[in-house]
């Protein structure tokens, strides 16, 4: 890491590792401040709460090097003592199974971010890889108010268009995105259109940029191909509105592959979100394999022109802002209006 990066804060909007102490240290070799650490896909409330007992456990095994975000305060207190907090989340809403009162239960236990929906429709609404999206359901607004008084950040990366819409309009605190691209500069299901970050702007909300092969070009992107969309995207929707949602996947072998694409619902590889023209791994690109790969990123939109505040903005600036203030119950915002 340069000298330019040292004082950088540096905060990953959603990760999908196998995590362990030399990916914790890699965290640390490149001056990362905090990460948002998925820890369900499909699971319902019974495995969530054992993927959470074990995150405890992990957090515990390594204090010396991460500590466990609560609050948006953790992650200054995580910095100052040289840890990287974790934000433990999920990217469906399947831990609720259908229970409303669950949300402030995982909320107490440390989940601060929950995607609505991930790869398929849901009780709440639908992903966005259906073919017709029926919006945001009764239950799904029911679950945005209850979201929205505990202060669990709702998270609409994998969620279909009218449900985004939906999610976004009933929503009475900014939501997020935090790990996809516009769909004008990289086509995809999974990216998003100028509508929905036109909302998500409107809404105050925060867009974490994605480096995952799929949602890119590849593993031939390259790195100023990336800064030019930070730019093209920072221009859209403003420098205070824009972030990094890497959605890293490291250490899985196939078994979890099958999972995370296709869950128990289905057993057809065309069915797996993106399974059948992309059986495997993707392939990440060479200016980022790792963690310790985040200064490349702060060092071309220097490069680019971005000033040093700009940048810091971008490189986790702005997610410390936005966690500090949606991890608040909704009377602690109030309170401060």
């Amino acid at each position: 890491m340069t000298a330019r990066m040292e004082d950088m804060v540096i905060i990953d909007g959603l990760t999908l590792c196998n995590w362990d102490r030399e990916l914790l240290l890699e965290l640390h070799r490149g001056g990362v401040t905090c990460i948002h650490a998925c820890c369900a896909l499909w699971e319902g409330a019974r495995e969530t709460l054992s993927k959470i007992g074990k995150w405890y456990r992990f957090i515990e095994e390594n204090a010396d090097l991460v500590m466990l975000v609560r609050q948006g305060a953790d992650i200054h207190t995580a910095r100052s003592q040289g840890k990287v907090g974790i934000i433990l989340g999920a990217q469906n809403a399947s831990p609720l199974e259908d229970d409303l009162s669950l949300i402030e239960v995982f909320s107490q236990l440390g989940l601060k971010i929950m995607q609505l929906t991930y790869n398929n429709q849901n009780l709440i609404g639908s992903s966005c890889y259906e073919e017709n999206d029926s919006g945001l359901s009764r239950f799904g607004k029911l679950v945005i108010e209850e979201m929205n008084r505990v202060g669990m950040l709702i998270d609409l990366s994998h969620v279909g268009e009218r449900t985004t819409l939906d999610a976004i309009a009933h929503s009475g605190r900014p939501v997020s995105i935090t790990h996809a691209n516009p769909n004008w500069i990289y086509p995809s299901k999974r990216n998003k259109s100028k509508e929905v970050l036109q909302a998500l702007r409107d809404n105050g909300g925060v867009l974490g940029l994605c480096i995952y092969p799929h949602l890119i070009n590849g593993t031939e992107t390259t790195l100023d191909e990336f800064s030019e969309m930070v730019a093209r995207t920072v221009e859209f929707m403003g420098i205070n509105q824009v972030a990094i949602g890497t959605d890293l996947t490291l250490k899985w072998g196939d078994d979890f592959l099958h999972w995370m694409r296709m869950g128990r619902w289905t057993n057809k590889m065309e069915y797996g979100a993106g399974s059948a023209a992309n059986p495997s791994w993707p392939v990440w690109p060479s200016w980022f394999q790792g963690p310790a790969d985040f200064p490349n990123i702060a060092e071309v939109l220097l490069a680019r022109g971005f000033s040093r505040k700009e940048v810091e903005a971008v490189m986790g600036g702005n997610w410390l802002h936005f966690f500090s203030e949606s991890f608040a119950p909704d009377k602690e915002v109030k309170l401060c209006v």
